[in-house]
């Protein structure tokens, strides 16, 4: 039986993260309520992105312990376990093979937030401009 609230997201909800993944891509996220966040990736094939409003799915594991999933509008899944007691993230990005095979395709302007929405607009299998 477990001795905390799994519902009881209010040790998380306003978090501000930095990490680092074990191949040296930079990530942040920004913990907005139970179902959104922000998102901004420093470095990786798809750095220079941030993303606002990302709905994502938000569930409390342990004492202090979240798990955060969400998959992206290009189709890229993300999961990622928080935790909090003792500073520690494990991580598991699924790209797609259109973002594998060209990573470019997937380009934003850097240094701009952009709404999930927006960024599905922007982001496309075909070129930077949106053409194929």
């Amino acid at each position: 039986m477990s001795t905390f609230d799994k519902h009881d997201l209010g040790g998380f909800i306003g978090k501000h993260l930095v990490y680092t993944y074990d191949n040296g891509w930079n990530y942040e996220i920004y913990v907005k309520n139970g179902h959104t966040l922000d998102y901004r990736i420093h470095s990786g094939i798809v750095g220079n992105r941030w993303v606002k409003d990302q709905e994502a799915y938000i569930v409390r594991v342990g004492e202090s312990i979240y798990k955060i999933s969400w998959t992206e509008p290009t189709g890229t899944d993300v999961s990622l376990i928080v935790n909090l007691g003792d500073k520690l993230f494990h991580g598991t990005i699924f790209f797609p093979r259109w973002i594998m095979n060209n990573p470019e395709k997937n380009y934003l302007l850097p240094e701009r937030p952009y709404s999930a929405d927006e960024f599905v607009s922007r982001c496309r299998p075909g070129l930077p401009d949106g053409s194929d």
